[in-house]
C-alpha cells in the first residue's frame, strides 16, 4: 500500500461552513441508518409474531438464525473490505477497479454463502444440534433452516450489490431496496405465520418462507439496480478473472476485519451466556437492555459506514490533507453522537421500564443497567465511528483486531466470568464488567487516532 499522491495544501473551509462535506455525510448516513434501524425492528417484529403463536416456535427460530448470525460476520468483513477499497478507487475515478473489486467480493462471499446454504438444506438437524438438544426445538429449527437456507446465498450476493450502491453515491437506492425488503418480510410473516387468506398457518416454517421470498426480491432488486449505464456492474462473465494485485489488497484488508468480527461475536455470546447464568431476572433485564442498545447502535453504524466513504474518497483521490481533515471532523462528530446516544438511553429508560412486563427485581436491575449503558453507549459510538469509520477508510483494519483482543478478551470477558462464577459479584457489577471494553479502549483509540497512520492512499 502506498501514499503515492500528496495534497499540496490543507483545506481551509471551516467545520460548520463546509457544505459539501456535511451534505455528503447526511446523504450517506441517513439512508444507511434508516436501513439498519428497519432491519433491527423487523427482528423484533419476527419475535413478537412467533411469540403469539408458540413459544417453542419463537425459541427454535431464534436458535436457527444463529447460523445467519455467523454468516453475517463473514458478510460484514467482506463488504467492509469492499467498501474501504471501493471508496478509495471511486474517489480516484477508477471505475474499472471498483468493478473488479465487486467481482472479488462476490466470488469470496458467494462461495462461502453457497456452502452455508447447502448445509442448511442438506443437514439442518446437524446444525440445530449445535445450538439445542434433542426435542421439538431441533425439529422446528431444522424445518426453518431447510426452507430459509437458500436465502443465505441470496443475502451474500445482494449485500455486495448494496455496498457498491453506497460506495458509488447511490446510498438512498440501497436504503430503498433494504426498506422494501423489510416491509415484504413483515407482510409475508403475517401471511405465512398466521395463515391469512387461503394460506395455512405454518408457524416457524412460515417465517422461513417469508425470509426466503423477501430475500429473493431483494436480490432481484439489487441486480436490477446495476442495469443503468452509469451503474457499476460486477461483470459476471469475468467472475473468475485473475487479479493478483487487487486480490492481495483485498485479502490484506478482509482478514483482520474477519478476525475482529469473530472476536466481537464470540465476546458478545460470552456476555449473554454469563448474564443468562445469573438468574431469570438478570437474563430478562439484560435482554431488554440489549434491544435498546442495538436500536441506538443503528445510528452509530450508519455514521461509521458513511465515514468510510467520505474519508476514503478523499484518500483514494490523493487528497490526503483533506482526508485527514475529514477524519478529524468525524472524530468530533463521534463525540457529539456518543453524547446524544448516552443521553437518549437515560431519556428512554423511564418509558421502557413502564412498557415492559418485568418482576420488581428485574425492573430494579434494569434501571441500574440503563445508567451503565449510557456510559457504554458513549464509548461505543466514539469507537465505532473512529475505528470502523476513520481507521477503516485508510485500510487501518488491524487496530480493531488488536483492541478487541486486549480490551474485550483480556479485560471484559475474564472479569465478567470471574465476577459471576468466582467472586459472586452482584449482577449489576457483572453487567458493568461486560461494558468496560468500550470505555476502556477510549484512551488507546485517541492515541492511535493522533498518530494518523490511517491517512493512506491504498490505490494502485
Amino acid at each position: 500500500m502506498r501514499n503515492k499522491r500528496k495534497s499540496a495544501k490543507e483545506p481551509t473551509l471551516g467545520f460548520f461552513t463546509d457544505g459539501t462535506f456535511w451534505k455528503k455525510v447526511v446523504r450517506l448516513s441517513v439512508p444507511i441508518t434508516l436501513q439498519a434501524l428497519l432491519v433491527a425492528l423487523v427482528a423484533v417484529a419476527d419475535a413478537a409474531m412467533l411469540g403469539r403463536v408458540d413459544q417453542n416456535a419463537m425459541a427454535a427460530v431464534s436458535l436457527a438464525t444463529q447460523v445467519q448470525f455467523l454468516q453475517n460476520m463473514v458478510v460484514f468483513a467482506v463488504t467492509t473490505a469492499l467498501s474501504l477499497l471501493g471508496a478509495q478507487y471511486w474517489g480516484k475515478g477508477d471505475r474499472r477497479s471498483v468493478g473488479r473489486l465487486f467481482r472479488i467480493a462476490i466470488r469470496t462471499i458467494g462461495g462461502f454463502s453457497l456452502a452455508v446454504a447447502a448445509l442448511c438444506i442438506c443437514a439442518p438437524n446437524a446444525l440445530m444440534h449445535l445450538f439445542a438438544g434433542n426435542g421439538p426445538l431441533v425439529e422446528m429449527g431444522a424445518g426453518y433452516l431447510r426452507i430459509a437456507g437458500l436465502s443465505y446465498l441470496f443475502v451474500g450476493v445482494s449485500q455486495c450489490y448494496m455496498t457498491i450502491l453506497k460506495v458509488t453515491d447511490r446510498a438512498s437506492l440501497s436504503a430503498a431496496i433494504g426498506g422494501g425488503t423489510v416491509a415484504l418480510n413483515v407482510v409475508f410473516n403475517a401471511v405465512f405465520i398466521y395463515g391469512l387468506g387461503p394460506v395455512p398457518a405454518l408457524g416457524a416454517r412460515g417465517a422461513a418462507a417469508a425470509t426466503l421470498l423477501a430475500r429473493a426480491a431483494e436480490l432481484a432488486a439489487a441486480v436490477f439496480s446495476a442495469r443503468p449505464e452509469h451503474a457499476v456492474r460486477p461483470g459476471w462473465s469475468r467472475l473468475f478473472e485473475r487479479m493478483p494485485g487487487l486480490s492481495a489488497d483485498f485479502r490484506k484488508a478482509v482478514l483482520p476485519l474477519f478476525g475482529g468480527v469473530c472476536f466481537w461475536g464470540a465476546g458478545f455470546a460470552s456476555y449473554t451466556a454469563v448474564m443468562g447464568h445469573l438468574g431469570s431476572d438478570t437474563a430478562a433485564a439484560n435482554a431488554v437492555a440489549a434491544v435498546v442498545r442495538d436500536l441506538l447502535c443503528c445510528l452509530t453504524d450508519g455514521m461509521a459506514a458513511a465515514t468510510v466513504v467520505v474519508v476514503g474518497n478523499e484518500l483514494g483521490a490523493g487528497r490526503l490533507a483533506r482526508g485527514r481533515l475529514y477524519g478529524n471532523r468525524m472524530g468530533l462528530v463521534s463525540l457529539a453522537v456518543g453524547t446524544l446516544s448516552g443521553a437518549a438511553v437515560l431519556a428512554v429508560a423511564p418509558f421502557v421500564l413502564e412498557a415492559v412486563a418485568l418482576t420488581p427485581g428485574a425492573r430494579t436491575l434494569l434501571r441500574s443497567m440503563f445508567r451503565i449503558l449510557a456510559l457504554y453507549e458513549f464509548g461505543r459510538c466514539v469507537n465505532t465511528i473512529v475505528i470502523n469509520g476513520v481507521f477503516t477508510a485508510g485500510g487501518d483494519t488491524m487496530f480493531d483486531f488488536y483492541s478487541l483482543a486486549v480490551t474485550m478478551w483480556g479485560l471484559a470477558v475474564p472479569s465478567a466470568f470471574l465476577g459471576a462464577f468466582v467472586f459472586r459479584w452482584p449482577p449489576v457489577v457483572v453487567y458493568a464488567c461486560t461494558c468496560i471494553d468500550e470505555v476502556g479502549k477510549l484512551p488507546w483509540v485517541y492515541l492511535h487516532f493522533r498518530r494518523y497512520k490511517w491517512v493512506r492512499d491504498l490505490t494502485r
